[in-house]
């Protein structure tokens, strides 16, 4: 039950963090988590090729290390789907956050809501995962009868839970996505 539990919490942490990266009308580092830059010959993540900080509520700065990458990180900014243009001011790229429309609060929430149904679809295909492994061992005579429906009911208790949490963060995302 303890490997269960880690998969299913596993795979509400990627729906946390596949969260973070949707841009809200608050400056926010990890919005720039999968933005990777052609630099030295192969794609590296926008982290490692500077300091990410977020100077106020609506503006992030870059400290890039690199001057000869600066064209590459700003080009790389600007074809995400962020809907930011970068400034570039010497070694430094800033990020001004401008405030979403309501069109794009409700693609926002849409693209979150895909994320959600994603991570439950994850959630059970674990589940069905480990009431087949359960009712294997039915089969093969290492539980009883009783204990392979004690364990399923586990089994979708914790599914349950995990579906409900997911819902949560969906609900509290998208209050912050609306709150303007």
């Amino acid at each position: 039950m303890s490997d269960l539990d880690s998969k299913m919490n596993s795979a509400v942490l990627h729906y946390e963090k596949e969260l973070n990266t949707l841009r809200t009308s608050r400056a926010n580092p990890s919005m720039l988590d999968n933005i990777f830059v052609d630099a030295y010959g192969s794609k590296s993540p926008l982290n490692q090729l500077g300091n990410i900080s977020v100077h106020d509520a609506n503006t992030i700065t870059i400290q890039v290390w690199d001057t000869s990458l600066i064209k590459l990180i700003e080009n790389a900014i600007t074809e995400s789907n962020l809907g930011i243009n970068p400034q570039v001011d010497g070694q430094i790229i800033r990020l001004p956050i401008p405030k979403l429309s309501e069109e794009r609060r409700i693609e926002i929430i849409k693209v979150a809501s895909e994320f959600a149904e994603n991570s439950k679809v994850t959630i059970r295909n674990i589940r069905r995962e480990f009431i087949e492994t359960s009712k294997n061992e039915k089969k093969n005579s290492n539980i009883s009868e009783d204990e392979l429906k004690r364990k399923i009911n586990e089994i979708q208790k914790v599914t349950d839970d995990n579906i409900q949490k997911i819902d949560k963060i969906l609900e509290i995302k998208k209050t912050d996505i609306l709150k303007v």
